[in-house]
């Protein structure tokens, strides 16, 4: 695990798109493409505006970059509380990403359930049997949940499948995510985590006794690659010796 702690959003946001940009570089060389799943929420709202512009969008081949989500409301795009609408107002509009490369989480004509099915399919199709993401990008909700693996939901069992849909109760709507076993897969995970209201859970989540079914991000450990956390003071102030 790599640790690293900031000022700021704005110096987390830097040091998040200098990855994306070093990672995008090694993928496409070796691989020929990049294949990354963006995070929603508050926290890369900047980092994303930072990779449209300048010097950043000049420094990613844009044409070979494959986008995914690591999870999404059940809401259509034009939603104000979807991810995927987030990402391109941000983002996606502003680069030249092919659009036939970018697979939001979302489908009129399917129901939950059997979007997932469906989005599995897609990420096998350009993954691989392997299903090993360059990279991708999390938050941490001040619960310690991430993507959309929340405290006490069956899919934190999950074992096997890539996608699940579900019901979340407390907030009255069905929310697509990637499971664990799939995250764990990628060569290279980043957490954006800020603000003085994630510091307990943060402080559970890293140096806490292991209770994933508690805090799910936990369940964040990679098989092979790397993970990176990149925090703010506020959200560290709990943390011993980090």
């Amino acid at each position: 695990m790599k640790f690293d702690k900031f000022e700021s959003l704005h110096q987390i946001s830097q040091a998040a798109a200098e990855i994306l940009v070093k990672a995008a570089d090694m993928a496409i060389k070796k691989n020929g493409r990049f294949t990354v799943a963006l995070t929603g929420g508050s926290s890369p709202v900047e980092l994303y505006k930072m990779l449209a512009k300048e010097p950043y969008s000049s420094l990613v081949n844009w044409e070979k970059v494959y986008v995914f989500w690591g999870d999404e409301r059940w809401v259509p795009l034009e939603d104000e509380r979807s991810n995927a609408r987030m990402a391109f107002e941000t983002l996606l509009n502003h680069v030249p990403i092919p659009k036939e490369q970018i697979y939001p989480m979302w489908s009129e004509e399917k129901t939950p359930q059997e979007f997932a099915a469906d989005y599995a399919k897609q990420l096998q199709q350009v993954l691989g049997e392997k299903g090993a993401f360059d990279l991708i990008l999390l938050g941490m909700g001040d619960d310690g949940h991430t993507a959309s693996l929340f405290p006490q939901t069956s899919v934190l069992e999950e074992r096997h499948a890539w996608v699940q849909a579900y019901y979340l109760k407390p907030q009255q709507m069905h929310r697509i995510t990637l499971t664990a076993p799939l995250i764990n897969r990628a060569t290279e995970i980043v957490f954006l985590v800020h603000g003085e209201n994630k510091a307990p859970a943060l402080r559970e989540v890293l140096q806490g006794e292991s209770n994933p079914k508690q805090y799910p991000a936990q369940l964040i450990a990679p098989l092979a690659g790397e993970v990176t956390w990149l925090v703010d003071r506020k959200a560290a102030a709990e943390l011993k010796d980090l």
